[in-house]
């Protein structure tokens, strides 16, 4: 810190009201150019998606080339990628006191490695490579205006949330989603302003200025509140919660047991690629490819296979597990509603309204962010189911344990007083601890 600088910080600090109007202003400013950083990126990442989606379903025989896209992503990521390849959880270990850089070049190389997956047909999300954009566009930032380390941590909250917020059409979700992921059980509610602010503003830019449109489901009638709907909510939920940790333990096993089997990542690309063309060949359909929006849309508007959520969940965690780029939150999605719809049938309730509890709560349990989920659900759905959505979340939450998509979350606080974890604790510790 230099003299003026210093003269300027005791010069404030001695003025508690002047102080917090620069604080205000500060985040208002820096939110909003990760905002707009994120949201364009977002922007032009949902294009382009679009874009190779459409060429792919056009193209049925794009999927034979699968094996060569998982090639061609791992060498990129092993020639260029470095510590690129931790992905999300390279961002949330530089937000817990982390020492290592975030580099520039993880935006290109997750949105071309998710392009490439979902234009030969892997099956996988957009969140991740959202995150992963705001965070590294967010560094690059701060390094250019030569930000505090305790102001770099806020600035990659703010990229984790303008990020998710801009990607989804979900500001105020983005908002409490980079507030809650990081730690578990714990807010920073310093960053509260200025995670709003990335989240809202990237949601502007991306809908607004570039004018993307985001999909919208619809919920015509939630149940009037009675015991037995309650009942039947909190049983489907301890089954979401369920659900999210197969998701979670299967990917991460996929992971674990491609790598020490395969040392070459090309070649656990190129196997992976051939896996998945023979899970396609297997169930004979090709719905659990990419996205999985069209498995969502039929949860919503009319019925979908009793294990559609099975397979979905099985060609994502192969996707990933093998080395292809892209998030899980839309698959989780789509795990989630296909779920819901499935267990209306067997609990006899309207198939739209579990499917939308489905939707954010195997979200929910996979990614231990209940409050994010729950303003999603708010969101999407609107707010007059929002006590059956609260209880979804939350009984999700509690039942998904301490698993995690993501192995680089601290555990704040333990999910049950019966299970002692100390603080710091990250998920992967807790895995080596079983």
């Amino acid at each position: 810190m230099n003299q003026w600088s210093a003269r300027w910080y005791e010069f404030v600090k001695k003025r508690s009201h002047f102080a917090l109007w620069s604080t205000f202003i500060k985040w208002i400013v820096l939110g909003s150019v990760v905002g707009l950083l994120s949201g364009t990126a977002s922007a032009f990442f949902l294009k382009s998606l679009d874009y190779v989606t459409d060429v792919r379903l056009e193209h049925p025989w794009l999927l034979y080339l699968l094996p060569l896209g998982g090639v061609l992503v791992s060498f990129l990521y092993m020639r260029y990628g470095k510590n690129s390849a931790k992905g999300n959880n390279l961002i949330f270990e530089q937000i817990q006191d982390g020492t290592e850089t975030i580099p520039l070049r993880m935006a290109p190389l997750v949105l071309f490695g998710t392009l490439v997956t979902h234009l030969f047909g892997g099956s996988a999300g957009r969140e991740g490579t959202a995150v992963q954009m705001g965070g590294s566009l967010a560094e690059c930032f701060g390094k250019l205006i030569k930000i505090s380390p305790l102001d770099r941590k806020i600035l990659l909250m703010c990229g984790i949330s303008g990020g998710f917020g801009s990607i989804f059409g979900t500001p105020l979700a983005g908002t409490l989603f980079g507030l809650e992921v990081v730690t578990i059980g714990l807010i920073s509610q310093q960053a509260l302003l200025p995670c709003f602010v990335a989240s809202f503003v990237g949601d502007l830019v991306t809908t607004r200025l570039w004018g993307v449109h985001h999909t919208h489901y619809v919920v015509n009638e939630f149940p009037a509140l009675s015991l037995s709907i309650i009942l039947k909510v909190v049983l489907a939920s301890v089954i979401f919660g369920l659900v999210s940790i197969l998701f979670s333990e299967l990917t991460h096993f996929l992971k674990r047991t491609f790598t020490s089997m395969i040392s070459n990542p090309m070649l656990k690309g190129a196997i992976g690629g051939l896996i998945i063309i023979a899970l396609v060949f297997i169930v004979g359909s090709r719905d659990y490819l990419g996205l999985g929006i069209p498995l969502i849309q039929d949860s919503f508007e009319g019925e979908v296979s009793p294990f559609a959520f099975l397979w979905k969940l099985i060609f994502t965690a192969f996707t990933l597990g093998t080395g292809f780029q892209g998030g899980e939150v839309t698959p989780l999605f789509a795990i989630g509603a296909t779920l819901g719809n499935t267990l209306a049938g067997i609990l006899h309730v309207y198939g739209p309204f579990l499917a939308a509890l489905g939707f954010i709560a195997v979200f929910c349990g996979a990614t231990s962010t209940p409050i994010a989920c729950f303003l999603m659900g708010i969101e999407l759905f609107g707010s007059e189911g929002a006590i059956y959505m609260f209880i979804a979340c939350v009984v999700s939450y509690l039942f998904s344990g301490h698993s995690s998509i993501y192995t680089s979350q601290l555990i704040g606080v333990s999910k049950s007083q019966f299970i002692s974890i100390p603080q710091g604790t990250r998920i992967s510790g807790v895995k080596k601890k079983k």
